[in-house]
């Protein structure tokens, strides 16, 4: 599957958000406008906003880890993203330790997701 780079997520984002006001895209993914508009201008969301943003995007979040796609099963972001919650977002994370964090609960979540080899 072709990887995204995770400082792509606001540009998506801003691209599905279109025309809809900030306060109502906000509402509807649940997170504050701040907080949308933060992620639009590049920052990296801590670990139940990419959940709650990939959900909304209807993208895997295994796109932007370099993971194989999990199977459709049972366990979807919204589940990954209750299990996250325990986690304390740091204000000014590191983009490695966002990365090593949701790949650590992705494979949490389904253990039969494969390691992606390094190229």
């Amino acid at each position: 599957m072709p990887r995204r780079p995770l400082a792509s997520l606001g540009a998506l984002v801003r691209e599905k958000r279109d025309k809809t006001k900030l306060r109502e895209a906000a509402s509807e993914i649940g997170i504050s406008p701040a907080t949308l508009l933060r992620v639009e201008s590049g920052r990296i969301p801590d670990v139940v906003t990419f959940g709650k943003l990939c959900h909304w995007l209807g993208t895997d979040p295994s796109t932007f880890l370099g993971t194989e796609e999990r199977p459709k099963t049972s366990a979807q972001p919204a589940e990954l993203v209750s299990m996250s919650a325990h986690f304390k977002a740091d204000r000014t994370p590191k983009p490695e330790t966002i990365q090593a964090l949701a790949k650590m609960l992705l494979f949490a979540a389904n253990p039969m997701i494969k390691e992606p080899k390094d190229s």
